[in-house]
């Protein structure tokens, strides 16, 4: 092909990947927390509090004492990091070749500029050489990563993907009572409640969700080798794994008391484990509701699909928004399982596959919420359609099977003659073959069972077989 537009010229910048072009809206919540920017703003943050801890434990002898105004433009300078910043510390890397030095070199610049805003007499000039003292790059990585995760998961992942769960569990609620013909291996089988099937799903989402909440984000501060070689030559005196567990608390993370040069990345592998496992749930959930949707057990409204329905097959609406969420959520899960397999493997004190490997955490979660946003869509486009799953129970009556060979047996055990063999008499009956109403109660009536087992069995319909299963449904609560 041959164009004579080179769209790469355009600006603005045309988006290379979905998540950036075509699904920006749904993954947009998590560029606060997981993007380029968002890294170089917790960098930031890391350097400011580890300058103020330093002098606040008096940790160096020799550091000034800063004033509560001095902390407090410190800390406004990752509060304010916007637009003007991102292009000033990407200048300032183009010209270092090195992210964390360009951070250092950012933040030098303000304390130079401190006087102009408080005054003549400020310290902070004066604390430039403090700035990544005693730190290696991994030193502020590990906690800005620990940092920027644990934001996005609490504050954009989570809220979503519980109001999915929520939905669902609703939607568990409402139709606890109503009966559906269940499918094992795809045939007919004993029937449940569409209420507890969902509920099923719900409550195993849930189960992923609370391992999620109670994830630990690891942090480390202690060197180039993990051995704070540097620190304790050059302050003896100073009791500084305390200083760095204090520090790693300060910022609300769990402190890693051994490490090599990075920090090990386990509490990562294990986390991203564990939404690749939610996600995995819900891909069960969009493959279950799409097969019910193809049975008639669920209508899709157009309008609330906010699509079109098929190109050429006017009668169609297409199941799309549980079709995306398949696909987004295998995506998650493949860049989700690599960085679990991968994070955990540092070739001996340090290399960088880490590095690049970190950069896609914000891509893996992307497609996550791309999948919730649209189940969540999908969901809430559906009318479940009750006389479709009546009608399909009232076809197939020998699923009722189960119900009389399972009493025949209590019969017998309680003493009841005439009940030998109960499996294969029904084996008889119902295997290959179809059975109505009719026909089972005749069967029923003929077996010679205690006069009230009988009555109770003759009154069983498919859709009154659903044992507890309406009643399961309270676990949610």
């Amino acid at each position: 092909m041959d164009f004579s537009v080179r769209l790469a010229d355009l600006e603005p910048s045309i988006a290379l990947g979905p998540l950036d072009g075509r699904y920006r809206a749904a993954a947009a919540p998590l560029v606060d927390h997981l993007s380029e920017a968002a890294l170089n703003r917790a960098r930031v943050h890391v350097e400011v509090e580890w300058l103020i801890h330093l002098g606040a434990v008096g940790a160096l002898p020799g550091a000034p004492h800063l004033s509560a105004a001095e902390v407090d433009y410190l800390r406004a300078i990752p509060a304010g990091f916007g637009a003007a910043e991102v292009s000033e510390l990407a200048g300032i890397e183009a010209e270092t070749r090195h992210d964390v030095k360009a951070v250092e070199y950012f933040l030098k610049r303000r304390l130079a500029a401190s006087p102009e805003h408080l005054g003549p007499e400020t310290v902070l000039p004066d604390t430039s050489e403090i700035v990544h003292i005693f730190c290696t790059s991994e030193d502020i990585n590990n906690l800005a990563y620990a940092l920027t995760v644990r934001s996005a998961i609490s504050a954009v992942w989570l809220p979503a993907a519980r109001q999915v769960t929520d939905d669902l569990a609703q939607m568990a609620r409402e139709h606890a009572n109503v009966p559906m013909l269940a499918r094992t291996h795809g045939q007919a089988a004993t029937p449940v409640t569409l209420g507890k099937e969902l509920a099923v799903l719900t409550h195993r989402l849930r189960r992923q969700l609370s391992r999620v909440d109670s994830a630990q984000y690891l942090g480390k501060i202690n060197g180039a080798t993990g051995t704070y070689g540097a620190h304790v030559i050059s302050v003896p005196q100073t009791d500084w794994e305390r200083v760095a567990k204090m520090f790693v608390e300060h910022l609300g993370l769990t402190w890693n008391p051994l490490t090599t040069q990075i920090e090990s990345h386990d509490w990562q592998a294990e986390l991203y484990g564990d939404i690749a496992r939610f996600n995995r749930v819900l891909h069960n959930l969009a493959t279950d509701v799409w097969t019910y949707i193809s049975l008639g057990y669920f209508t899709q409204r157009l309008s609330a699909q906010g699509s079109t329905g098929s190109s050429t097959m006017p009668h169609k609406v297409n199941p799309i928004r549980f079709e995306n969420a398949e696909a987004n959520l295998e995506i998650s899960c493949a860049l989700l399982d690599t960085l679990s397999a991968t994070l955990v493997t540092s070739r001996l004190q340090r290399d960088l596959t880490d590095s690049t490997t970190q950069r896609n955490i914000g891509v893996g979660l992307g497609h996550s919420m791309l999948a919730l946003d649209n189940v969540r869509r999908g969901l809430a486009g559906l009318d479940v359609s009750a006389e479709a799953m009546v009608q399909d129970l009232n076809g197939n009556w020998e699923v009722l099977g189960e119900a009389v060979q399972s009493a025949m047996r209590a019969a017998s055990v309680a003493g009841a003659q005439g009940m030998a063999d109960p499996y294969e008499r029904l084996k008889d009956l119902t295997r290959g073959r179809r059975v109505d109403g009719a026909a089972m109660r005749a069967f029923i009536a003929d077996l010679g069972l205690p006069e009230e087992v009988e009555a109770r069995l003759l009154d069983l319909t498919p859709a009154t077989y659903t044992g507890l299963a309406a009643q399961l449904v309270a676990h949610l609560e």
